[in-house]
């Protein structure tokens, strides 16, 4: 599965196509590109797609997204590849 996950800007390095920052999703931080986003700043709400934050979204759609995807499980299982190897084996076994 491959979800466009919102998390909030923490930390921002570099600036231009080599801007990076340090995005917390609920909890779960990770590094990400912000080269598609150069306008977005520290404590902003982006989506974050394979590792590249693709647009800047308002505090309140990000947060009812987050809860909407930790309802279904679905932020451990996207950013944790621990946690995806067991979903897709579940899956392949039948398991709910």
């Amino acid at each position: 599965m491959c979800l466009g996950i919102p998390g909030r800007i923490i930390e921002i390095t570099g600036e231009g196509v080599t801007m990076t920052g340090k995005v917390d999703f609920d909890g779960i931080v990770k590094e990400v590109s912000l080269a598609y986003v150069p306008e977005i700043s520290i404590g902003d709400y982006t989506i974050v797609h394979v590792g590249f934050a693709i647009t800047q979204l308002d505090e309140k759609a990000a947060l009812d997204t987050l809860a909407l995807l930790q309802e279904m499980e679905a932020v451990e299982v996207e950013l944790d590849p621990d946690a995806a190897l067991a979903a897709e084996e579940a899956i392949a076994k039948g398991d709910e």
